[in-house]
Protein backbone atom coordinates (compact mmCIF):
# COMPACT_ATOMS: atom_id res chain seq x y z
CA UNK A 1 0.00 0.00 0.00
CA UNK A 2 1.41 3.40 -0.91
CA UNK A 3 1.84 5.98 1.80
CA UNK A 4 -0.43 9.00 1.68
CA UNK A 5 -0.52 12.29 3.53
CA UNK A 6 -2.73 10.71 6.18
CA UNK A 7 -0.83 7.52 6.82
CA UNK A 8 2.86 6.92 7.20
CA UNK A 9 4.85 3.79 7.64
CA UNK A 10 7.62 3.94 10.16
CA UNK A 11 10.12 1.18 10.32
CA UNK A 12 13.53 0.22 11.50
CA UNK A 13 15.47 -2.99 11.86
CA UNK A 14 13.14 -5.80 12.86
CA UNK A 15 13.32 -7.21 16.37
CA UNK A 16 14.14 -10.88 16.68
CA UNK A 17 11.09 -13.06 16.26
CA UNK A 18 7.78 -12.63 14.54
CA UNK A 19 6.88 -9.51 12.58
CA UNK A 20 3.62 -7.89 13.60
CA UNK A 21 1.18 -5.66 11.78
CA UNK A 22 0.79 -2.55 13.96
CA UNK A 23 -1.69 0.25 13.24
CA UNK A 24 -1.67 3.44 15.30
CA UNK A 25 -4.66 5.74 14.90
CA UNK A 26 -3.49 9.19 15.99
CA UNK A 27 -3.54 12.94 15.49
CA UNK A 28 -0.48 15.21 15.25
CA UNK A 29 -1.48 17.25 18.32
CA UNK A 30 -2.10 14.27 20.62
CA UNK A 31 0.74 14.10 23.17
CA UNK A 32 0.00 10.47 24.11
CA UNK A 33 0.00 9.53 20.42
CA UNK A 34 3.40 11.15 19.98
CA UNK A 35 4.75 9.37 23.07
CA UNK A 36 3.53 6.02 21.79
CA UNK A 37 4.98 6.53 18.31
CA UNK A 38 8.31 7.62 19.82
CA UNK A 39 8.27 4.51 22.03
CA UNK A 40 7.59 2.21 19.06
CA UNK A 41 10.38 3.85 17.04
CA UNK A 42 12.81 3.47 19.96
CA UNK A 43 11.88 -0.22 20.17
CA UNK A 44 12.30 -0.46 16.37
CA UNK A 45 8.75 -1.68 15.87
CA UNK A 46 7.44 -0.94 12.35
CA UNK A 47 3.97 0.58 12.43
CA UNK A 48 1.49 2.36 10.20
CA UNK A 49 0.48 5.78 11.52
CA UNK A 50 -3.06 6.74 10.52
CA UNK A 51 -3.86 10.43 11.07
CA UNK A 52 -7.60 10.50 11.74
CA UNK A 53 -7.64 14.32 11.74
CA UNK A 54 -6.87 14.31 8.01
CA UNK A 55 -8.68 11.14 6.95
CA UNK A 56 -12.47 11.15 7.53
CA UNK A 57 -12.81 7.52 6.43
CA UNK A 58 -10.16 6.43 8.94
CA UNK A 59 -11.98 8.41 11.64
CA UNK A 60 -15.22 6.57 10.79
CA UNK A 61 -13.36 3.25 10.84
CA UNK A 62 -11.96 4.10 14.28
CA UNK A 63 -15.44 4.81 15.65
CA UNK A 64 -16.75 1.59 14.08
CA UNK A 65 -13.97 -0.46 15.68
CA UNK A 66 -13.97 1.18 19.11
CA UNK A 67 -17.20 3.12 19.56
CA UNK A 68 -15.21 6.28 20.31
CA UNK A 69 -13.04 8.97 18.70
CA UNK A 70 -10.26 9.13 21.31
CA UNK A 71 -6.66 8.51 20.27
CA UNK A 72 -4.25 6.85 20.34
CA UNK A 73 -5.77 3.53 19.40
CA UNK A 74 -3.41 0.71 18.50
CA UNK A 75 -4.36 -2.48 16.68
CA UNK A 76 -1.82 -5.28 16.59
CA UNK A 77 -2.30 -8.17 14.15
CA UNK A 78 -5.98 -7.25 13.62
CA UNK A 79 -6.67 -7.97 17.29
CA UNK A 80 -8.70 -6.09 19.86
CA UNK A 81 -8.05 -2.32 19.79
CA UNK A 82 -5.84 -0.95 22.56
CA UNK A 83 -7.31 2.38 23.65
CA UNK A 84 -4.73 4.82 24.98
CA UNK A 85 -0.97 4.33 25.26
CA UNK A 86 -0.96 1.06 27.22
CA UNK A 87 2.75 0.22 27.17
CA UNK A 88 2.47 -3.09 29.12
CA UNK A 89 -0.28 -4.36 26.80
CA UNK A 90 1.64 -3.31 23.68
CA UNK A 91 4.81 -4.96 24.99
CA UNK A 92 2.92 -8.17 25.80
CA UNK A 93 1.27 -8.40 22.37
CA UNK A 94 4.54 -7.66 20.57
CA UNK A 95 6.58 -10.01 22.75
CA UNK A 96 8.82 -7.18 23.97
CA UNK A 97 10.48 -7.07 27.35
CA UNK A 98 10.17 -4.11 29.70
CA UNK A 99 11.79 -0.93 28.42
Amino acid sequence: MASTSTERRTSGPAKAGRKHQVLVFSTPTCSWCNREKKYLRERRVPFRDIDVSRDPQAAKDLVRRTGQMGVPVTIIDNGKPIIGFDKPQIDRLLGLGPS
